[in-house]
């Protein structure tokens, strides 16, 4: 082999070489940057579950929530059931 066919083999082997191993690193990264992504998104769904789980909590803790509620069902749902008649029907 001539000095240009050697230079060109070594010069394509190291590309290679270095193409392999910035595969390999890239590789590695992105395998632990799913393991954390999936924690992440673990942790976003136990949040989630948490937060409904106050709010239901807190809507039935606060006073004014409750007495609110209270003063509907009693007073102002038989009132407009009262106001709000179905129409009878009328035979022909």
């Amino acid at each position: 082999m001539d000095t240009a066919e050697w230079i060109l083999v070594v010069i394509l082997s190291v590309t290679l070489f270095v193409f392999l191993v910035c595969g390999i690193v890239l590789i590695i990264v992105l395998i632990g940057l799913s393991k954390e992504m999936k924690e992440i998104v673990v942790e976003g769904q136990d949040i989630a579950k948490n937060a409904n789980g106050i709010v239901s909590n807190v809507k039935g803790m606060t006073a004014f929530g409750g007495t609110v509620q209270m003063f509907i069902d009693k007073y102002v749902n038989p009132k407009l059931k009262e106001k709000i008649k179905e129409p009878k029907k009328e035979d022909k």
